[in-house]
């Protein structure tokens, strides 16, 4: 009876429902994967019996091991990627801490105009996916030498690009430095907006200098801020797999992602899958470090919420000059590729800049044998087209339950914050963060690609793109959910509670409306986000499930890149579109923090 009891109270409280029923969901499609992604290191499989000679499929062996981390081969298999992955890192952190911390000084701190257009104008690049800037990189510098047509840089100019400046490690970490730039800009710009200003205005009437107070008080502040900034830019550096695969394939250099999706695709998958370990590994660990000093930085009684008295650097007579130079600087940064994308999707033949060269086959065309095979124009497309319908169903789908499972987490975690329930949920729903998505891939295509008995063979399906952007995304909409219902307080709940109302009218008629932008936003970022994805996807696709992230690689993987460059301009436009729409419905706005 005592037993019976206690299981009716139990179920009598939403919370406790909502968390065991996730808990047990999220245990199944986090943790089990990762054991699955374990397992399947140790075994042989089909396609490595040749190479693994005297075993069966299914046989436990540590031939994976022995051979990525002290094989013959280990060099080229293993460490020479993951060199290159963290020289590539640091690199790109050096980049991005340079110039955001430099804008976010400048716009924070200084009396340069149009500061709106240039914060709209240097989030943008952070708004579209990292790999348009490498396209943009590659119709630009391209050379005939590697990419089989000058870009527009040699028919401007008449000078053949080298092979460095066209490929590998520089334009890599340049254009990733640029995309990760703004993050930098929103995170130390933050900081310093909300500074304390009586701190420098004191140091000003002692007569310290700029570079004193810089030295001194500025930094120091900022200073959590550029050390979260660095770990989370190095860790998202490292988990990048488009901007290598587009600027470094052509010339064979390869980082840890681009070698897991070589491995995987080419037979060697107990290879990839160890890779992916070491990948999840490092991305979980450098990303608990910066909870530690995102823990700290919050204990640090510097910051109130009011810098509206900062003294600004007078920049005289430099000020307007300057200001045209920066803004037509960030035009040419995030505009300019989207013209590059435009201009190349309507050349017939690449390199060639003639007017008589522009076509517009490549959008309307019907397909002829001497155009790619016959392939029609992508709003001719009918593969293109149900790329986009994919994309923007499975989009649709992901927003929709991840955004729900959001609302219920923040609910749940709310309302028995404290407890050892709710800090489990908290930590299983973000757990999927410190997981980069490539890894997180490989995880999946463990875990689903044969029925192991509760676990269905999900590989090739429509629904395991479902789950896997759901659960990657479920961080996102988890911590908006919890910071919509943090705020609303418990007070209005309980006199609904008084009067008798039941838990689904509280949630849908108080709950919801209430905090309706905040819960928003945990539906939006998910979509935004899976649109636009392309690294989580790539290794569970299938020709009936592409994407238009997966249809571009595709197009690029074949060298026609004039179907890659339209496609890029759809995905662009609906990410600038989405965007917008959050900032109108919400009023939340990516430069103030939203994504980040």
């Amino acid at each position: 009876m005592k037993f019976l009891h206690r299981t009716k109270t139990f179920i009598s409280k939403p919370e406790n429902i909502i968390i065991l029923a996730l808990s047990v969901t999220l245990i199944y499609l986090i943790l089990l994967p990762l054991f699955s992604v374990i397992n399947d290191s140790l075994l042989v499989h089909t396609s490595e019996l040749r190479r693994i000679r005297g075993t069966e499929a299914g046989d436990f062996t540590f031939y994976h091991w022995i051979n990525v981390f002290a094989g013959k081969f280990s060099h080229n298999l293993f460490y020479k990627p993951l060199l290159n992955t963290i020289l590539v890192a640091i690199v790109t952190v050096v980049i991005a801490l340079g110039i955001g911390g430099l804008f976010a000084w400048l716009v924070t701190r200084t009396d340069i105009k149009h500061k709106k257009l240039i914060s709209g104008l240097f989030i943008l690049p952070y708004i579209m996916p990292s790999w348009t800037l490498a396209m943009a990189w590659l119709n630009f510098f391209k050379n005939q030498n590697v990419g089989g047509a000058p870009g527009l840089f040699t028919a401007l100019t008449g000078i053949e690009t080298a092979d460095w400046f066209a490929y590998g490690f520089l334009p890599i970490t340049i254009v990733l430095g640029m995309h990760y730039a703004p993050f930098a800009y929103i995170l130390i710009g933050g900081i310093l907006r909300n500074m304390d200003a009586n701190l420098e205005e004191a140091a000003q009437i002692l007569k310290a200098t700029r570079f004193q107070i810089l030295r001194k008080i500025t930094m120091p502040i900022v200073l959590p801020a550029v050390l979260s900034t660095f770990l989370l830019v190095f860790s998202s550096a490292m988990s990048a797999f488009a901007v290598p695969a587009f600027l470094g394939s052509p010339v064979r250099f390869q980082v840890l992602t681009t070698q897991l999706f070589r491995t995987i695709n080419g037979m060697s998958p107990g290879y990839g899958y160890l890779i992916a370990l070491v990948m999840i590994v490092i991305g979980s660990l450098i990303l608990t470090i910066n909870q530690v000093i995102i823990g700290k930085r919050k204990a640090f009684t510097t910051v109130t919420g009011k810098s509206s008295n900062v003294s600004l650097v007078k920049l005289r007579g430099l000020r307007t000059p300057f200001s045209i130079l920066i803004v037509f600087l960030l035009l040419a940064i995030s505009i300019f590729p989207l013209v590059t994308f435009a201009i190349e999707s309507f050349l017939m033949e690449e390199g060639n800049y003639a007017w008589s060269n522009f076509t517009s086959v490549f959008w309307l065309g019907e397909g002829s044998p001497d155009v790619a095979n016959g392939e029609p124009g992508i709003l001719l497309n009918k593969y293109v087209l149900r790329g986009l319908w994919n994309s923007f169903s499975l989009s649709v789908l992901v927003a929709f339950i991840a955004g729900t499972a959001g609302i219920l987490i923040g609910y749940a975690v709310v309302k028995k914050r404290g407890t050892f329930s709710a800090n489990t949920i908290d930590k299983l729903s973000f757990f999927p963060y410190l997981i980069p998505s490539m890894a997180f891939g490989a995880i999946y295509l463990s875990m689903f690609a044969i029925r192991r008995g509760i676990i269905p063979s999900l590989y090739g399906s429509f629904t395991i793109l479902i789950l896997i952007g759901s659960v990657k995304y479920l961080p996102f909409a988890s911590r908006a959910g919890i910071n919509a219902v943090f705020q609303l307080g418990k007070e209005i709940e309980e006199a609904a509670i008084i009067f008798g109302v039941s838990w689904w009218k509280r949630m849908f008629k108080i709950i919801i409306p209430i905090q309706k932008a905040s819960f928003l936003s945990g539906f939006l970022l998910p979509f935004i986000s899976s649109m636009r994805e392309l690294s989580l996807y790539i290794l569970l696709v299938t020709p009936s499930t592409n994407l238009l992230t997966t249809m571009l690689f595709q197009y690029n993987e074949k060298g026609w890149d004039q179907y890659a460059n339209s496609i890029i301009l759809l995905i662009v436009l609906i990410a600038i579109f989405s965007t917008f729409i959050i900032n109108k419905v919400t009023g939340a706005s990516i430069d103030k923090g939203i994504g980040g």
